[in-house]
Formats: C-alpha cells, structure tokens, sequence
C-alpha cells in the first residue's frame, strides 16, 4: 500500500497533461478519463479500510533521509484522518465529473474544464496527504488557482467578476499562511510538521504561538469561508458550473480548509483554550450569520452557498468544541464525540451540499433559470430532480430520518454534556431556521404554482441523473446505518487520529530516524 500512496497524486496530475493531448482525437475519451481516475481513487481508498491497525502509511518521496536528525523529504502521510478526507474528495469528484458529461458540453473548452478538474483534485489529494508546511501551501496553490479558473469558466461578466473577487481574497489568504509558514521555518528550521510539533515544546515563546496560530486561522479561514472571511464564497459557488459548485463547496473548502486546521492545531500545536475558544466562536458566528444571510436570498445557488456558510459552522463548532474540552482536562469520550459530529457533519455536508448543486445544475439546464421568484410547479416535469432536492434539503435542515440529523443531534447533545448550553442551543435554534427557509425554498421551486412561464423545457442528460440519485439514496442510508455500525469503520480511525495528538508526530519521527 505505501507505494499507492503517491498515486493519489500522480494519477489525477498525469490525467491533467494527458487530456489536452487526448481531446484533440476522441472527445468521448476525454470525458470518461477523469470518471475513470476518480472511480479508482475512490476503490483505493475503500480498500484502505482494515489497515489502521497497523498504523499510519508513510512514504517518503524520494527516499531522502534525515540531515541532522532533521527530516529534509517530503513525507506523504496516509492515516485514518487523511483516507478518510480522501475518500470524500475522489467520490465527490468522481460524481462531479460524471455529472459534467451531460452539463458541460453546453460550454466550450471541454478539454480545458477536464484538465483544471484534474488539476484541482490533485492539489486537493496533494494537501491532505503533505506531510510538510511547504508542501501543504505548494499543493494549496495548485488547487486554487485551477479552482480559480473553473469559477470563470463560463466567460461572462458575473463568472469573471466572482473568479476575480475570489482570487484576490484567495491570493491574500495564501499570503498570510505563507507568513505563517515563513515564521515557524524561522523558529524551528524544519518544515515537518511533526518535527516543528517537537521543535515548538522546547522553543515555546508565547507571543511567536498566538501571532502563528492566528495567521493559520485567518489564512485557512479564508480558504475554509468561516465567518468573517467568508464575503468570497457567495459569488465563486454561485457563479461556478454547478459540479464545480458541488466541489467547491462539498470538498474543497474542507481539503484547503478545515483539514489542515484540524491537523495543525492538533498536531503541530499544543491546544490551549483561548485558541479552542475562538475555533468555536467562529463556528458559532458561521451558523448564524450563513443561516440568517440564506433566508433572504432569491438566486438557487446564492441560497446554497450561504446555506454553506452556516453548514461549515457545525463542523467546526464540532470540532471545536471537543479541542475545548481537551484544553481544559474534560472527560475524553465527550470530546470525542464532539468531534465524531464534526467530522460526520463534514461527510454530510460534502454530499448533500453537492447534491443540491448539482440539482440546481439540472433546474438552470432544464429551464435557463435561477432565480426562485420566476420557478415553481416542477415537481410534474422534474419528478426526480424534486424528490432528490427534497432530500437534500431535509438532510441539511437536519430532519430525521436523514443523516444530517443525526450529526447535528451528535453535536448538540456534546455541546450539553459539556455543559456549553449557549452552543447546543443555538444549534438547535439555526437548524429550526435551516428548516424553515429550506421548506420555502422547495415549496416555491417545485411544489408551487409556476411565477412565469417556462419558454424552454430540455431534456436532462442521463449522466446528470444517476449523481442525483446516488446522492439523495446516501441522504437517507448515511442516517439510517452510519449511527452505530460503520462509525467504527469510517469515522474512528479518523477520529482516533486527531484526539492521539502525540502518536502522530512519535510514528512520523521513528520512521524518519
């Protein structure tokens, strides 16, 4: 298996320089290529499962040994966190890319969409499994700049006026974790991030700790959309060709975003509980003010992308809620309860949110309209489509029995027993409002009487179906099952993980001696 490893990486990069060559003689190639890259990706990260107990999966490019005890090699970590994130980003493309058979042909430059794909799942894959800071940013920028390139793929003003905010506010983020990086090379001399882990104990310097970690905060806030640097996102996924829209908001700002928060500040860092705190809060901030942005909203893909907002504040008010109580010497088993509901409201978010993208993608290709005052009466033309949205939207309002549900039952019921009332409750409150302007939302696009009437009805491909049905079936099923049985396969070897803080950089270090 450690020599797969760097597949994840390889194959969608080599994909990428293989398209443009391949086009130019069979289109129909083209299209299939990268459905078929992601289809293997994904088996390989299936085929993963069982192997945790025997620890983590290093491979070292290059076979570069330490200089000095210190590690100078890229290490590419493979763990029960980064299989796990793994398998969401190459499903979720996979999905994406065979919904794009039937909706991107209305474009021009297939070749090029393909390509950028490729290029941003690579960069995705890259960073997830960077066992080094440098690399982290290196693989960021690669995802970014071709996520950069598909927002404006269509070409016209409102595409290009939204590639250009997100560029500037992506390129400033990169910046201030550039800085960051910069400064924790300065401090330690090592780019491992579990070396500077060991590093920064014996180095500790109070005011170097807080500058770093709120530059990390701020710079892959922005990447993540967590309120306030979030003012990028509404424009990018709502002018984004809808399976980019679903990859943008179902994995990307979880890749670039979440993830690496998650593994730095528990595996690089000490967790202290003023940073803890401010996780949190910021998580709590993302759930109001995305839900309370979304219920005035008239574009579909405008309400989805600030629905996005609120949706991310869950998973990090997850997450945050079990470095609290680890901060603070609490009982171990809450902790990790909050964060099992993070991460499994992370799987959620990443495949209803697509799902109600890409059913979006099949209302604007059907009728060449976005706008909910001008839609309704669908559910006769579009039974399919209606039936999929209505999941999708039941499982982010988290109505039982739909899985969104029971991650945010998970996450409230943590935020009780550890005694954070106000978070728990507040919770309970944004989803009660999810709930509300999710029911108008549907009611008003299918259920409704048409506003306006329809000039043209298309047919919808069938490639844009079977994501649409796939998807709506795992709304259901993840609720159903994951809540207790496939928890113990899926989520604990990712959860165990992130609450071993020491093991990480001990195996890595052994290994690298």
């Amino acid at each position: 298996m450690e020599q797969l490893v760097p597949v994840f990486i390889i194959l969608p990069l080599v994909s990428a320089f293989i398209i443009p060559v391949t086009g130019r003689f069979s289109q129909n190639f083209t299209r299939g290529l990268s459905s078929i890259v992601f289809l293997i990706l994904t088996v390989l990260c299936v085929a993963s499962i069982g192997l945790w107990d025997r620890g983590m999966i290093i491979y070292t490019v290059g076979g570069w040994k330490p200089v000095g005890d210190i590690p100078i090699g890229i290490d590419l970590i493979f763990d029960g966190f980064s299989a796990f994130i793994l398998g969401i980003i190459n499903f979720i493309a996979l999905l994406s890319s065979f919904y794009s058979i039937g909706y991107i042909k209305k474009y021009t430059s297939e070749n090029n969409f393909y390509t950028l794909l490729c290029l941003m799942i690579a960069g995705m894959n890259g960073v997830v499994l960077s066992g080094d800071l440098f690399n982290i940013y290196v693989f960021l920028e690669i995802a970014s700049i071709a996520s950069y390139a598909l927002v404006a793929f269509g070409v016209e003003k409102e595409e290009l006026e939204a590639s250009f905010k997100y560029q500037v506010l992506g390129g400033l983020g990169s910046l201030i974790i550039l800085i960051g990086v910069g400064l924790v090379y300065w401090i330690t001399g090592t780019l491992n991030i579990a070396d500077s882990s060991n590093l920064l104990i014996t180095k500790f310097d109070n005011k170097f700790y807080i500058v770093t970690q709120i530059l990390f905060i701020a710079g892959f806030g922005l990447k993540a959309a967590i309120v306030p640097f979030h003012t990028w996102l509404p424009d990018a996924h709502s002018s984004a060709p809808s399976p980019i829209s679903s990859l943008l908001s179902g994995v990307l700002i979880k890749a670039v975003g979440i993830y690496v928060l998650i593994r730095l500040f528990f595996h690089m860092f000490d967790l202290t509980y003023e940073v803890s705190l401010l996780f949190t809060l910021l998580g709590v901030l993302s759930m109001i003010v995305g839900g309370i942005l979304a219920i005035g909203q008239s574009d579909y893909k405008r309400l989805l992308a600030y629905s996005s907002i609120s949706q991310v504040g869950y998973i990090i008010t997850g997450v945050g809620l079990g470095m609290l109580i680890i901060a603070t010497g609490g009982d171990g088993s809450i902790a990790a309860l909050a964060i099992f509901g993070g991460l499994f409201h992370l799987l959620n978010h990443a495949i209803f949110k697509s799902l109600m993208f890409m059913t979006a993608g099949v209302v604007e290709h059907s009728t060449n309209l976005r706008d909910l005052r001008m839609l309704g009466g669908l559910s006769r033309k579009m039974p399919l489509t209606t039936n999929a949205s209505f999941a999708g939207s039941m499982s982010i309002s988290g109505l039982p029995p739909f899985s969104g549900f029971f991650s945010k039952l998970i996450i409230i019921i943590a935020a009780f027993q550890a005694q954070y009332y106000v978070v728990g409750a507040i919770a309970a409150l944004m989803s009660i409002i999810t709930l509300a302007y999710f029911l108008k939302f549907h009611k008003d696009t299918f259920l409704s009487k048409a506003r306006s009437e329809v000039r043209q009805f298309l047919p919808v491909p069938v490639t844009m179906k079977v994501p649409l049905v796939i998807l709506g079936i795992l709304c259901v099923v993840l609720g159903v099952f994951l809540v207790p049985q496939m928890k113990e396969i899926f989520m604990d070897p990712a959860i165990n993980v992130i609450i071993d803080t020491d093991q990480y950089s001990e195996i890595i270090l052994n290994v690298n001696r």
